[in-house]
C-alpha cells in the first residue's frame, strides 16, 4: 500500500511536466493546458505538502488537543482547589468574627469589673480621705477650744485681778483683813471651848 501511494504521488509529480511538454505547440501553450497545468501544480504541491504534513500535522493536533485537555484539568483542579481555600477563609473570617466578638465581649466585662474595682477603691480612698479630714478637723477644734478655753481663763483671770486691784483700796484692803482675822479667831476658838 506504501508503494502504491508513493507511485501515484511520483505519478502526480511528473504529470505537469508531460502535460507542458507537447510537441505539437511548443512555442504556444493554450489556455486549458496552461490553466490545467496550474491547477496540477496546486493539487501536486498542496496535496504533497498535506500527504508529508498529515501525519506529523495530526500528531502536533493531538499533543496540542492533549495538552488543551491536560489545561483545561489542571485549571478545574485549580478552580476547585481555589474555591476550597476561598470557603477556607471564609470560615477563618467568620471564625475571627466570633473571636473578635468574644474578644470584645471579654474586654467590655473586664473593663466594666475593672471600672467597678476602681470605683470600689475610689469610694474607699474617699472615706479615707473624709474619716482622717474629720479626725483632723476634730483634733484641730479641740486645739482651738483648749486655746480659747486658755485665753478665756487668762482674760477672767487677768480682768478679775484688775477688777480686784480697782476696787481693792487701802481701806477695803484693810476690812477685809481685819475680817478674816476674825473669823479665824471664831474658828480656832470653837474647838478650845468644848
Amino acid at each position: 500500500m506504501f508503494r502504491t501511494k508513493r507511485n501515484l504521488a511520483l505519478f502526480i509529480f511528473l504529470l505537469p511536466l508531460l502535460l507542458g511538454f507537447s510537441p505539437a505547440e511548443e512555442s504556444h501553450a493554450s489556455p486549458l493546458a496552461d490553466l490545467l497545468g496550474k491547477t496540477v501544480n496546486f493539487i501536486i504541491l498542496f496535496g504533497g505538502l498535506g500527504f508529508l504534513l498529515a501525519k506529523p500535522l495530526r500528531k502536533y493536533l493531538a499533543e496540542i488537543g492533549l495538552s488543551v485537555a491536560k489545561t483545561i484539568q489542571e485549571t478545574k483542579r485549580a478552580q476547585t482547589d481555589a474555591e476550597k481555600r476561598l470557603q477556607s477563609f471564609q470560615e477563618r473570617m467568620q471564625g475571627l468574627e466570633m473571636e473578635v466578638r468574644k474578644i470584645k465581649g471579654e474586654g467590655e466585662e473586664a473593663g466594666e469589673g475593672e471600672k467597678a474595682r476602681v470605683l470600689a477603691l475610689a469610694r474607699q480612698e474617699s472615706e479615707k480621705i473624709k474619716s482622717f479630714a474629720a479626725q483632723e478637723i476634730e483634733a484641730l477644734s479641740e486645739s482651738a477650744r483648749a486655746e480659747l478655753k486658755e485665753h478665756a481663763a487668762e482674760m477672767a483671770v487677768s480682768l478679775a485681778r484688775a477688777n480686784i486691784e480697782r476696787r481693792l483700796t487701802p481701806e477695803l484692803h484693810s476690812h477685809l483683813i481685819d475680817e478674816s482675822i476674825r473669823r479665824l479667831e471664831t474658828l480656832y476658838e470653837k474647838p478650845h471651848s468644848r
